[in-house]
């Protein structure tokens, strides 16, 4: 070549399709998908137009149209309602609970099943311990009642050797430790699975060169496994501290009349028996609308936080 340089090429770009050509190949793909995003449109987000009512005074003969507007005061009322702000805290407290101690057993479990050697103990195993996800809180809580209530099997068997009962069910001050158990024995399997799907995808390679090397099972899952599973835990962190503020309706109402308000009042409880019990629907609406926003607002700090530490979080950063 002259002046011993050398042209690039230039690379073919692909044409272009037209947008009704891909509406024409993605066809099936696109019927599809009508069930789910009408379904998401009829219960998730058409009923967020109904949030309106939180600026009003809403009176359902009124109805929406006809309701009185008052603008930030339902907000303003909420905000100075003790049993409003006593919901608030206890919700967070509750909350850490569940973050600090049910967050790792799914991971945990996931590294014990996938440190199985049988294939048969670890089929077992898996379906022994995502079984109680398919059971609803109400056969969750009257299990629990029948082995730890004051007539359970564990009550009975205390009184049969001669020593008081524990009130395990009733007890206000055990209650978080009662809640994180129930959490565990009914979902920690379910979630497991997420982590045994990533378990799944890392090489094998890895492994055997880090045998090779002398690399003991601590130091291939300290420096193989868990690096490997890092954006999967960053992931699920980062929804479950959106999700922080929702930490269960059915489990707290089934047992709030047991351990009473003040241990088991949460903001989905508050909102339920402010805004339909109460029928100060206004007021319930609001408790719902902030929950909503604040969720939005921890999901959104935790994702710019996981950007910091170099990973993607829920969505990747936008690279200019």
């Amino acid at each position: 070549m002259p002046g011993g340089g050398q042209k690039k090429r230039k690379r073919s770009k692909a044409p272009q399709q037209s947008f009704r050509s891909r509406l024409r190949r993605d066809k099936q793909m696109l019927l599809m998908m009508v069930p789910g995003v009408a379904f998401l449109l009829l219960f998730f987000y058409i009923p967020i137009l109904g949030n309106v009512i939180a600026f009003q005074d809403y009176q359902p003969y009124l109805g929406i149209g006809d309701s009185l507007w008052v603008g930030w005061q339902n907000f303003v009322d909420l905000f100075g309602n003790p049993d409003f702000v006593h919901a608030f805290w206890n919700t967070l407290y509750l909350a850490a609970w569940q973050l600090v101690f049910l967050f790792p057993v799914p991971l945990v479990l996931a590294l014990i099943v996938d440190s199985l050697i049988s294939t048969r103990v670890r089929r077992i195993f898996q379906s022994i311990a995502y079984l109680p996800h398919f059971l609803s809180w109400v056969l969750v809580i009257a299990f629990f009642q029948q082995m730890l209530g004051g007539a359970g099997f564990v009550n009975n068997l205390l009184r049969d050797w001669g020593m008081e009962p524990i009130p395990f069910m009733t007890n206000p001050e055990t209650f978080p430790v009662m809640v994180v158990v129930q959490m565990i024995w009914k979902d920690a399997g379910w979630a497991m699975i997420i982590f045994l799907a990533a378990l799944a995808s890392i090489d094998n390679s890895l492994y055997e060169a880090a045998a090779a090397d002398g690399a003991g099972r601590w130091r291939r899952m300290w420096h193989i496994t868990l690096p490997g599973l890092r954006p999967v835990i960053v992931l699920l962190l980062i929804l479950r501290i959106g999700d922080i503020l929702s930490v269960g309706f059915e489990q707290f109402i089934l047992q709030r009349d047991a351990v009473g308000a003040g241990a088991a009042e949460v903001l989905d409880t508050f909102t339920y028996y402010t805004g339909v019990v109460g029928g100060g629907w206004s007021s319930g609406a609001a408790a719902g609308l902030a929950k909503g926003v604040v969720s939005a607002l921890l999901i959104y700090g935790a994702n710019k936080l996981a950007h910091r530490f170099g990973e993607d979080g829920i969505f990747a950063k936008q690279v200019r």
